[in-house]
C-alpha cells in the first residue's frame, strides 16, 4: 500500500491532552515535520513553557527541558551556547512569553541569541481558566475582564513580533496561523525558515502563530477559526514582520 500521509517520526505515540480544536497539536506536527525534513529531530532541543504546553516534551521525539514560568529564553540561551551546533527552540504561549517572561524574551532578542522561539498567541490564558492576557483584544471578554478589555484600564494588546523586531539581534520574525491548509503551509514554511536561519548562525528567530482556544473563547472549532481570521488577524496582521537578510 502506498502511504499518502503519515504521522511525522518527530511526534511520539502519546495521546495529547489539549482541548478539541486547540491549535497546539497542529503546530507540534509542523515543528516535528520541519525538524525531520532537516534531519535534525535527533539533535534538536526544545524548552517547554508553563501553560497549556507544559507537557509539550511528552509529544516530541527530541530532548526537552522544562523551564520555570517565563524563563524559557534564559534556559534556551544556556543550552544553545553550550550546544551551538544543535537546533534549539522555545515553545511559549502569550502568558508565559508576553507577561511574566517579557523581560526574558526582550533581552534574548536584544542579544541576538541563536535559537528559535515559537510563540503561540491565542489572546487568552488557556490553562488557568481564561484570564485576560497581554494579547487579549480590545472588547474581548475574559474571566478577569468581564465587560471586555478596556484600553483605558488595561492598555492596548501587545504586538510582540513588532516590538521584538525593533531589536537588532532579531533577524527574522513572521506571524502566521493554522486555520486552514493554505495558512498551515505558510506556517510550516515560516518555521522552517526560522530554523534554517538559526542554524546559519544569523541570530534570533521568532515565529508568532495566531491560535484558537475554543474552550475559553466559548466557541465551536469552526466559530473559533472564523473569529480568529475576522478579529485577531485584523489586529495582528499575518506575514513577515522582519527579515534582516531581505533588508
Amino acid at each position: 500500500m502506498t502511504v499518502i500521509y503519515a504521522k511525522p517520526k518527530g511526534i511520539q505515540d502519546t495521546e495529547m491532552h489539549y482541548c478539541p480544536g486547540c491549535s497546539h497539536g497542529t503546530v507540534h506536527k509542523l515543528i516535528a515535520e520541519v525538524l525531520e525534513e532537516m534531519d535534525a529531530i535527533d539533535d534538536a532541543i526544545g524548552v517547554c513553557p508553563v501553560g497549556c504546553a507544559v507537557f509539550a516534551g511528552n509529544y516530541f521525539s527530541c530532548d526537552f527541558v522544562e523551564a520555570a514560568h517565563g524563563r524559557a529564553p534564559a534556559v534556551a540561551t544556556g543550552i544553545k551556547r553550550t550546544h551551538p551546533h544543535q537546533p534549539v527552540f522555545t515553545y511559549q504561549g502569550d502568558g508565559d512569553l508576553a507577561s511574566i517572561g517579557a523581560g526574558e524574551i526582550v533581552h534574548a532578542a536584544m542579544r541576538g541569541e541563536k535559537f528559535t522561539t515559537i510563540f503561540i498567541n491565542n489572546a487568552i490564558y488557556g490553562m488557568t481558566g481564561g484570564q485576560m492576557a497581554p494579547t487579549t483584544l480590545l472588547g474581548q471578554k475574559a474571566t478577569t475582564a468581564r465587560d471586555g478589555r478596556n484600553k483605558e484600564l488595561h492598555g492596548s494588546p501587545m504586538k510582540v513580533a513588532e516590538m521584538l523586531s525593533t531589536l537588532d539581534g532579531l533577524v527574522y520574525a513572521e506571524r502566521v496561523c493554522v486555520t486552514d491548509i493554505p495558512h498551515l503551509n505558510k506556517a510550516k514554511k515560516a518555521i522552517k525558515k526560522a530554523f534554517t536561519k538559526q542554524m546559519a548562525n544569523e541570530g534570533f528567530t521568532f515565529v508568532e502563530i495566531l491560535s484558537s482556544c475554543p474552550t475559553n473563547w466559548g466557541m465551536t472549532t469552526l466559530e473559533a477559526n472564523r473569529w480568529l481570521m475576522e478579529n485577531m488577524a485584523a489586529y495582528y496582521p499575518l506575514g513577515v514582520i522582519k527579515d534582516k537578510e531581505a533588508e
